[in-house]
């Protein structure tokens, strides 16, 4: 008996069926990745959706602040170093002018050390200012210059003069620019 049977695999009556190859085979399983991909797309943004709803509904709504033309930075406060004698000199024209210039120097509200320098460095600042306006023409020290020359100042006397401290600013309580 044992004898009888056939393990061929074509001449068996009870064998599986054979699978079809070819196109036939191909568009079911391609249509099946299209779905799996489809559907975790479709997850995807569903949890990001729920997620940005939940997070939004818990912070506060913030409305844009208006700002007015009156509105103003608020400027920092400093100190003043007055005790520089007014300069004295003349301008670098073919006729040169007088210049005649009250400067204040602004530093850093209760800095010690800057008012320290600026005391100890006094000559040199005076020395400093009146070389830098003999270098000047009349049409450099024009008031609508001033602006530019006060930032030439600050960063020369940073640069030039003081070594440990820096100014802020520096104002102008006189300069005059006379003519002969």
């Amino acid at each position: 008996m044992a004898d009888d049977i056939n393990f061929d695999e074509g001449g068996a009556e009870g064998a599986a069926p054979t699978r079809r190859k070819g196109l036939g085979g191909l568009i079911p399983g391609l249509l099946k990745w299209i779905l799996i991909a489809l559907g975790a797309v479709i997850l995807i943004v569903v949890v990001v959706f729920v997620t940005v709803r939940i997070v939004s509904s818990n912070t506060s709504q913030q409305t844009a602040i208006p700002v007015s033309d009156e509105y103003h930075v608020e400027r920092e406060e400093l100190d003043w170093y007055s005790s520089l004698d007014t300069i004295r000199t003349r301008t670098n024209d073919a006729i040169p002018a007088t210049v005649v210039a009250g400067v204040r120097l602004g530093y850093k509200k209760e800095d010690k050390a800057t008012a320290s320098e600026i005391t100890a460095r006094r000559f040199e600042l005076i020395d400093y200012l009146r070389r830098y306006f003999s270098q000047k023409t009349i049409a450099e020290l024009q008031p609508q210059n001033e602006a530019r020359i006060k930032i030439e100042l600050r960063n020369g006397i940073n640069d030039e003069i003081l070594s440990k401290s820096k100014i802020r600013s520096v104002l102008f309580e006189q300069l005059d620019v006379i003519e002969q």
